[in-house]
C-alpha cells in the first residue's frame, strides 16, 4: 500500500492537491456505517469538503486519489481493521486521523490503543439511527476536526496495551537544559495546605500528560487534570496512565481530596471544580454548560484552583486547538500561582498554549521534557526522584 502525501503539505503532487486560497479542507470519512457516514458528513460539509469510504480498503483507493487533510476513521470495520488502517497510514503519511469510535465496552480500549499508535485524537461515535447531533456534539466533532487539521503528526514508536509509548524525555530535557531559563523560586510554604498543580490539554493531549506524570515522582504534589475527551474515555484512560506512573491515577469524583501522590482526571461531559475545605482540598463533578466550548473545560478548573489555592498552586496548558485554559491560566496567575505553557515545538497543536501566551498568562514557555520539572520547582518539591 502506497498513499499521496497529506494534501495541504507544499511538496504534494497526487491528485486532491489543494492550491493555496481554496476555501476549504478535506476530510475523509472512514465507517461501515451507511447512517454514521450520513449524519457526520452533514454536520461536517457545513465546513469540509467531505467523502467516505465504507471500509479501509476503499479509503485507501479514495486517499490516492484526492488525499484528504483529515481522516476520520471508525475501528471495527470488515476487510480490515481499523487499527491496522491506522498503522498503515501513520507510516505512510502525515494525514492526521481523528477516531470516531463507540463509548461502550472495548471500544474504549481499542481507541485508547489508537491514541498510542498515532492517532491525534478521539470523538464520540453518533448513535445508530440518530439523524442529527445535539448541538454541543455538533461543536465537539467539529472542533475535534479543526484541532486535526492543524495537527503535527510524528511516527509513534512501539507501543504496547500496557503502556503509552515512550518519549524521548532524555533528549528533550538535555536541549531545554541548554536554552530554558531557570525553574522559578519555590512557592512559599506554610500559606494554607501544600500545593495543588493544575494542567489542562486537549488535541496530542494524552501523550503529553503521559510524557509529564509517568516523570513525576510517587509523592509529588496534588494533581487535576482536565483532558478534552469523550465521556467513558476518560476512566480508561486514567487507568492507562495509572499503569505507567509512579502516583495513584484515577477518573475524578465529587468528594475526592487533591491530596500528595494522587492524580485526578476529569471525567468527560463533567466539569471539575476545586473547593478548599480548611486546609485541604477536594473536588466536585458537575454538569453545566459547555465553556469554551468544552465539557470539561480547562477555563472552569484553572478558575476554581486560582480561587481556592491561590498562590499555592501551579498551572501548565499543554497541546491542544483554541483557547480553552488561558484566561483560565491567567487568573491562576493573577493569583500569585507559578504558570507554564508547552512550547510550540513539542506541542502537537499549539493552539491553547499560543492563546495563553498571549494574553500574558504565562511565566515560562518550555518545552515538554523540561515541565516535570518545572512543575515540581514551582510547588517546591524536590526533583531528584525524576528519571
Amino acid at each position: 500500500m502506497r498513499v499521496g502525501a497529506r494534501a495541504s503539505d507544499a511538496t504534494v503532487t497526487v491528485g486532491g492537491d489543494r492550491r493555496a486560497g481554496a476555501p476549504r479542507r478535506h476530510v475523509l470519512v472512514v465507517d461501515d456505517s451507511a447512517v454514521a457516514r450520513e449524519v457526520m458528513s452533514a454536520v461536517l460539509s457545513r465546513e469540509f469538503t467531505v467523502t467516505t469510504a465504507a471500509d479501509p480498503l476503499i479509503a485507501i483507493d479514495k486517499i490516492e486519489k484526492a488525499c484528504p487533510d483529515v481522516i476520520l476513521l471508525d475501528l471495527e470495520m470488515p476487510r480490515m481493521h481499523g487499527l491496522t488502517f491506522l498503522r498503515k497510514i501513520r507510516e505512510e503519511t502525515s494525514i492526521p486521523v481523528v477516531i470516531c469510535s463507540s463509548l461502550l465496552g472495548r471500544g474504549t480500549d481499542v481507541a485508547l490503543r489508537a491514541l498510542e499508535d498515532g492517532a491525534v485524537d478521539v470523538v464520540a461515535k453518533p448513535p445508530l439511527g440518530v439523524r442529527g447531533f445535539l448541538d454541543d456534539a455538533e461543536v465537539v466533532l467539529l472542533d475535534t476536526v479543526r484541532g486535526a487539521c492543524q495537527a503535527r503528526t510524528r511516527r509513534p514508536r512501539a507501543a504496547t496495551l500496557k503502556a503509552f509509548p515512550a518519549v524521548d524525555l532524555a533528549a528533550l530535557s538535555a536541549s531545554a537544559a541548554a536554552t530554558a531559563p531557570p525553574p522559578p523560586p519555590p512557592l512559599p510554604r506554610g500559606l494554607v495546605t501544600e500545593a495543588i498543580i493544575a494542567l489542562g490539554a486537549s488535541t496530542g493531549g494524552t501523550e503529553a500528560l503521559r510524557a509529564i506524570l509517568e516523570r513525576l515522582p510517587g509523592d509529588a504534589p496534588g494533581i487535576v487534570v482536565v483532558q478534552h475527551m469523550p465521556e467513558a474515555f476518560t476512566a480508561a484512560f486514567a487507568r492507562r496512565l495509572d499503569q505507567c506512573c509512579r502516583m495513584l491515577v484515577k477518573e475524578a469524583a465529587t468528594g475526592d481530596e487533591v491530596a500528595a501522590g494522587r492524580v485526578l482526571v476529569a471525567a468527560g461531559n463533567r466539569h471539575l471544580v476545586v473547593q478548599r475545605r480548611g486546609k485541604r482540598y477536594f473536588v466536585e463533578v458537575s454538569d453545566g454548560p459547555l465553556v469554551s466550548r468544552h465539557r470539561p473545560s480547562v477555563d472552569v478548573l484553572f478558575r476554581s484552583v486560582a480561587a481556592a489555592a491561590g498562590p499555592n498552586a501551579v498551572g501548565a496548558l499543554l497541546t491542544g486547538m483554541g483557547d480553552d485554559g488561558a484566561d483560565g491560566l491567567l487568573e491562576m496567575k493573577r493569583a500569585g500561582a507559578r504558570t507554564i505553557a508547552q512550547d510550540e515545538a513539542t506541542s502537537v497543536v499549539f493552539g491553547m498554549p499560543k492563546e495563553a501566551i498571549a494574553r500574558r498568562a504565562v511565566d515560562q514557555v518550555a518545552p515538554l521534557g523540561r515541565i516535570p520539572h518545572l512543575l515540581l520547582a514551582g510547588a517546591g518539591a524536590p526533583t531528584v526522584h525524576l528519571g
